[in-house]
């Protein structure tokens, strides 16, 4: 493998026409999961609450495996997440009779971060034509390329003339100054990288990644949510993403190294039972908020080791819910602190979405409002069909998101001379397969 420059891109993939039906695979690669869907997209009518989506997107294959080799979001042995994709994949393949070629895959482990940047340009004609649009793009964009980052979306997120803020579509007005405020959401090159590589070990093209608290937000936001201000909460396995939407666009995206499987751990230590054990008392009988009959409630707690004839411990369930209840208030608290460093603690405090399958905790919307302020609610997948009853909830928000993705992503912006140094990776193994492709899509 080639050296891979420090600086770039991760692909981007060509806008979806809204008059064409087309057949997309998603791989939602999570620390607890990892999930293959495959959907067929077609042309939709308009609809008053998903205005920004063009196609309606129908589940024909669906694959379903528990992860290997990831923590915190990254992948941390290559082999084992191959081996988890391939078999998430094949059970897909199988059950649509098609065979994958390529996939959208999500990210978030690698530190994403957030930047905004501004660019101004003078225009040449009076009136703003295409050609100015893009250069006031590009102006914004060359700021976004920083060593040891790779770029996952460039979205612009308002544009001024001549000052007035809040211009939808410069295109054709008269002016004599273009601004643009552009959001770009970045992670750890290393990061994407190793992801792409353990999809491309699996004989598939990467075609695009996409920020995982972007597509929990994508899949679970109606129009009006997104453009009053909303706060998506991602609770994973290994991670708890955010993501704040306002004006229709995502404002900013973070990650934290916090999750489920925390919690998971905690109770398998604090009861001294196996981490098995634990998952199924976090979700058979886990709760974030005391009742007044978890004393009387007994939960039975296998011992730790594996002797099958010693007797269970019998605890009542209160137990439970101290040991859960301090963990979920940590990882909200992180989300808070975060938001309040970002200066987004206002949007918090009017309307949190909360998604993933660790949300599916009883009580966690009541422990939210109290530690988040504001109206909550638990985000499930819209718009979609075929997804089985289990697939509906919050753990497949991302999944979703991946599907719509496709439909929104003409809005972003790529400057020419980062796509450049990302095709300069090298001729052999690795990109440059996927940046033949990407070079020939531009």
């Amino acid at each position: 493998m080639n050296h891979v420059t420090s600086q770039g891109l991760t692909p981007r993939m060509r806008p979806l026409s809204s008059r064409k039906s087309a057949t997309l695979s998603i791989l939602d690669i999570g620390t607890s999961k990892v999930v293959c869907l495959i959907a067929e997209l077609n042309p939709a009518e308009a609809n008053e609450r998903l205005r920004g989506r063009t196609h309606v997107a129908r589940i024909i294959g669906i694959g379903h495996q528990r992860s290997l080799g990831l923590k915190g979001g990254a992948i941390i042995d290559l082999e084992s997440a191959e081996k988890a994709i391939r078999a998430a994949v094949d059970a897909a393949e199988r059950m649509a009779k098609v065979e994958v070629q390529s996939v959208i895959v999500n990210l978030t482990g690698g530190r994403l971060a957030s930047q905004h940047y501004a660019a101004s340009v003078d225009l040449r004609s009076g009136s703003v034509g295409d050609g100015d649009v893009k250069r006031v793009l590009a102006h914004a964009a060359t700021h976004a390329l920083r060593p040891g980052k790779a770029v996952l979306h460039a979205l612009p997120t308002g544009y001024a003339l001549d000052g007035v803020p809040g211009v939808l579509d410069p295109r054709g007005l008269i002016g004599g100054k273009l601004s643009v405020d552009m959001h770009v959401v970045a992670s750890e090159a290393s990061a994407a990288r190793n992801v792409m590589l353990a999809v491309e070990r699996c004989h598939l093209e990467v075609e695009a990644v996409v920020a995982t608290p972007y597509a929990s937000g994508l899949s679970v936001l109606v129009d009006d949510e997104a453009e009053m201000g909303v706060v998506v909460v991602d609770m994973g396995g290994g991670t708890t993403s955010l993501g704040v939407f306002s004006g229709g666009h995502l404002m900013h995206a973070d990650a934290i190294a916090v999750g489920g499987n925390h919690i998971t751990m905690d109770v398998a230590r604090g009861l001294s039972t196996r981490v098995s054990a634990a998952e199924r008392l976090k979700t058979l009988h886990g709760s974030c908020i005391a009742s007044a009959s978890d004393e009387r409630d007994m939960i039975s707690v296998p011992q730790v080791d594996d002797d099958e004839r010693d007797t269970p411990n019998h605890l009542p369930k209160s137990q439970l819910v101290r040991i859960i209840k301090p963990r979920v208030e940590e990882i909200l608290e992180l989300v808070r602190d975060r938001l309040s460093q970002a200066g987004f603690s206002a949007q918090a405090g009017r309307r949190v979405v909360l998604t993933g399958g660790a949300c599916q905790l009883t009580g966690l919307p009541e422990v939210a409002r109290r530690v988040l302020g504001g109206q909550v609610r638990t985000g499930r997948p819209l718009g979609i069909k075929g997804l089985p009853e289990a697939g509906k909830g919050p753990a497949f928000a991302a999944a979703v998101g991946l599907l719509v993705y496709p439909q929104v992503a003409h809005v972003e912006h790529f400057e020419p001379r980062a796509r450049q140094a990302y095709f300069a990776t090298g001729t052999d193994g690795y990109f440059s397969r996927v940046g033949r492709w990407l070079k020939e899509s531009f």
